[in-house]
């Protein structure tokens, strides 16, 4: 049962020909309708597993461990230590690095899926040789971390960008899945592909290759070694906790305070805007850092790339869907090379805007694309897919579909932080 056939027509309700006997979707592992779950199984004893830990930290000389939930079962880890700025990022101060700091408190390291993660038991794991999952909720992505337990928690943005931070530093940008199934620049690394069927979308038709978790080479890894976190380029997007542009203004939860599971609901008191100034107020206060396009919006309630371009500045003048229909799930966007943003006299970008990656910088890995609607409220994935081709990068944003949004090129994978 290799293949799934997909729809013709879109992205939002995918359906397959085949229900493996959970109930379940093969492949993207989304319920069908009325499907009641099985309860969970007994805990198990992570002892059991003592042996594999030890082997596996031995090997890695302690960058890999097996960490463990709430049900005793094991995700293969990486083990993150904490830098400062000032050792990533040129001007930055002698400061721990934000993926480092939850509230306030100031962590020793942090621990990263190795693997895009699976779906078992309501819960993410990160495992070898799977089909990564797909098709999930924005917030079933957060509940499925959160489910594990104590630290456990959606990948946020602070920690990918002190992942894309090192990379840069170090030359060990990842290689990875971005044409189904291997590299467009070295099109002799290959992964193990599974294919997913045919999809006609809006602007493209195209078979989905996506890979299989960790089955590429070392070079698809963050720090070029067999021990770093596989797929942080292509295969699946990662999607991320705190970081969200709403109506075109950019808004965080600070530090690594995502790493605490606290609320990033649409109308949450924890999200922050940005003055450029660096203080950080909440959202609506005027003044603060918005995306804007270069060029008026459409009226139209087409799908509509409109290729405007994109500035950093303090008021918003040119949404991108200037319509009067209250559904604003899928009007005009953008789709602009990042490294071509700008900025307005009055929105020069401070270091924080940097810091989480929301404005380019020199030396960024390949060709990274911007994704926009800067209308409504829009949640961020990185990295790209299989088919994101040359444009594939750490640095690349998707920031074009609201939290509701489920599709088959856009995964996650859980972190564990000791808060």
């Amino acid at each position: 049962m290799d293949k799934i056939i997909l729809p013709v027509e879109g992205y939002e309700h995918y359906e397959t020909e085949y229900i493996d006997d959970l109930g379940f979707r093969v492949h993207a592992k989304r319920p069908k309708p009325g499907f009641v779950p099985e309860p969970d199984p007994a805990p198990a004893d992570p002892d059991d597993w003592k042996a594999e830990k030890f082997a596996l930290e031995a090997a890695s000389g302690g960058r890999n461990t097996l960490l463990f939930d709430d049900l005793g079962l094991p995700s293969v880890m990486v083990r993150i230590p904490m830098f400062l700025w000032s050792d990533v990022l040129e001007g930055a101060p002698e400061e721990p690095c934000s993926a480092f700091v939850a509230g306030g408190k100031v962590l020793d390291e942090i621990y990263v899926s190795k693997y895009l993660n699976v779906v078992r038991h309501g819960r993410g794991y990160s495992l070898p040789g799977q089909n990564p999952a797909a098709m999930y909720e924005r917030d079933e992505m957060k509940a499925i971390c959160a489910k594990k337990g104590r630290g456990w928690h959606l990948m946020s943005n602070a920690e990918y960008m002190a992942l894309a931070w090192w990379c840069r530093k170090n030359g060990t940008y990842p290689h990875g899945n971005c044409n189904s199934g291997s590299d467009v620049y070295f099109p002799h690394e290959h992964a193990t592909r599974v294919y997913m069927g045919f999809f006609k979308g809006h602007h493209m038709d195209m078979h989905m290759w996506p890979s299989l978790t960790g089955t590429g080479p070392d070079t698809w890894t963050h720090d070029g070694s067999p021990f770093g976190v596989t797929d942080l380029l292509g295969n699946l997007w990662d999607t991320l906790a705190g970081m969200r542009v709403m109506n075109g203004e950019i808004n965080i939860i600070p530090d690594n305070d995502s790493a605490m599971n606290v609320d990033e609901s649409t109308d949450s008191p924890c999200w922050r805007a940005i003055l450029p100034d660096g203080s950080l107020v909440p959202p609506g206060t005027p003044g603060t850092y918005k995306i804007d396009g270069l060029t008026p919006g459409l009226e139209t309630e087409d799908f509509v790339n409109l290729n405007c371009g994109l500035v950093l500045t303090t008021e918003l003048r040119h949404p991108h869907y200037t319509g009067s229909d209250p559904d604003i799930t899928h009007r005009a966007y953008t789709m602009t090379p990042f490294t071509e943003m700008t900025h307005t006299a009055d929105a020069v970008p401070n270091l924080l805007i940097r810091e989480i990656g929301m404005y380019p910088v020199s030396h960024m890995q390949r060709k990274p694309q911007f994704f926009l609607r800067n209308y409504g409220e829009r949640m961020l994935c990185r990295g790209g897919s299989w088919f994101d081709r040359e444009t594939g990068s750490m640095f690349e944003l998707y920031m074009r579909e609201d939290r509701k949004w489920i599709a088959q090129d856009i995964g996650f994978r859980a972190c564990w932080a000791d808060v």
